[in-house]
């Protein structure tokens, strides 16, 4: 009777394991998958703390970021359903075996701000990352040690078309959120956002606290002093250091800034105020961007000149970048400097293109869906492109677990159905105990 007992809590536990493993490697890779490009930007940016950037080919974070959104998506599909259980437990193990030192030596030197385990769905600090590794290497190690008990939810023989189907879904998940742009949109960017709202601090709200020391010097003596401690004139002034003390409110736009380089003005204010329409071509490095479908870009500046739009080129690039670009493309629109992270982060795509009016973002497209002349048949006020386009997560939501989880039912209908219950007779045939021939399956 004890002995039941323990076995009964030991497989409560093992399954417990199993599924917290099972849904944190699902969100994982799937966030990952829906944006391809943020994981290459993470990665560069890990190779870059590190000093190795120079060293990987530039095509490789990318298919690493695919690779690893892929790997933690089936590992969790699998941990879930119960199926590759062995296999699945195995490489959950290592893959924590890994992140866990990983992410305590990102705590303690603090090379990035944030592991991006999560994309921009969730953002962890790095301690909160390593504390949240513990526990799924805790995990990791029960479910490898009872993968036997692991209840599965799928059988044996109809395993293999679920793994293929799962690796499938989430590859060319990637390769159609890496065409176009994320299905989910997690960044302060998305459209419906007032970028001009985004930008203010609330009334009240605690600012950056910082301290300013300064190094004098005296009689061949160096010394700190404060503001409040301030040595008198026979003290030679040397530098000054100002270091962040207590972090305060920070809007979520917070780097939004358009450098007009024909004038050398700021012209945020400007743009944002605007109350008619403005086309913004993003190219956060101008050099790498895709001219394959620059003629669309030049009829849509056409057309913004025609009804009297704005339309503005946001890079990061140098002048004689954005010269060369000119001299290639034909492009006759002015350019603006703005950072290359904010540009990143406003849309996944080299070049996209947005649509604000009042500094609310109506629309975005990659250069891969840019509206062309069979759209733009007149002013934007009388077309439905003039309007913010909607877009609902919950929606988007729906129809992805519709390609996703609807198959795996009819697979997990048929199985209980047909294969199972041919599998009970078969067992009841051979064994009149009725013990289950598949339990002991890895």
């Amino acid at each position: 009777m004890e002995t039941d007992r323990k076995h009964i809590i030991e497989k409560t536990w093992v399954n417990v394991c199993r599924f917290l493993l099972g849904v944190t490697f699902i969100f994982s890779g799937f966030v990952k998958a829906v944006d391809p490009l943020g994981s290459f930007y993470k990665i560069q940016d890990y190779l870059e703390a590190f000093g190795l950037l120079s060293w990987v080919p530039p095509f490789m974070p990318l298919l690493f970021g695919i690779g690893l959104a892929a790997i933690e998506f089936c590992i969790g599909v699998f941990l879930f359903l119960g199926i590759r259980r062995s296999m699945a437990s195995w490489v959950a193990l290592l893959l924590m075996c890994f992140m866990t030192p990983l992410t305590l030596y990102l705590a303690i030197a603090d090379p990035v701000s944030d592991c991006g385990c999560f994309g921009d769905a969730v953002v962890l600090t790095n301690w909160q990352t390593f504390g949240k590794n513990v526990v799924l290497l805790i995990a990791a190690v029960f479910a490898l040690k009872g993968r036997k008990l692991i209840i599965r939810f799928i059988s044996h023989k109809l395993a293999w078309m679920v793994s293929m189907y799962t690796l499938l879904f989430i590859f060319a998940l990637s390769f159609y959120c890496l065409s176009h742009l994320p299905i989910f949109d997690f960044r302060p960017y998305k459209i419906g956002t007032d970028i001009k709202a985004g930008m203010e601090i609330p009334e009240g709200a605690k600012g950056d606290v910082f301290e300013t020391t300064y190094i004098m010097e005296k009689d061949g003596k160096r010394q700190e002093f404060a503001l409040d401690n301030y040595p008198d004139s026979t003290w030679t002034f040397v530098e000054a250091k100002t270091v962040l003390k207590e972090k305060g409110y920070e809007p979520p736009i917070h780097d939004f800034a358009m450098l007009d380089l024909a004038t050398g003005t700021d012209i945020t204010e400007q743009v944002l105020a605007d109350s008619s329409y403005t086309f913004l071509m993003v190219a956060h490095r101008i050099e790498e961007a895709d001219d394959s479908n620059i003629d669309l870009i030049n009829e849509i500046y056409d057309y913004s000149v025609e009804h009297g739009y704005h339309f503005y080129a946001l890079t990061s690039s140098a002048q004689e970048n954005i010269e060369e670009w000119c001299d290639r493309t034909g492009a006759e629109y002015p350019f603006c400097q703005m950072d290359d992270i904010t540009l990143k982060t406003i849309i996944r795509s080299n070049p996209g293109l947005l649509l604000i009016k009042g500094g609310i973002i109506l629309n975005k497209w990659s250069d891969n869906q840019l509206p062309d002349e069979y759209v733009l048949t007149d002013a934007l006020d009388k077309l439905p492109l003039g309007r913010q386009k909607q877009v609902s997560d919950a929606h988007t939501l729906a129809y992805v677990l519709l390609w996703f989880a609807i198959p795996l039912l009819l697979v997990l209908s048929l199985d209980i159905l047909v294969v199972k219950r041919r599998m009970k007779k078969q067992a009841e045939a051979a064994q009149p105990s009725g013990q289950d021939a598949t339990d002991n399956k890895p």
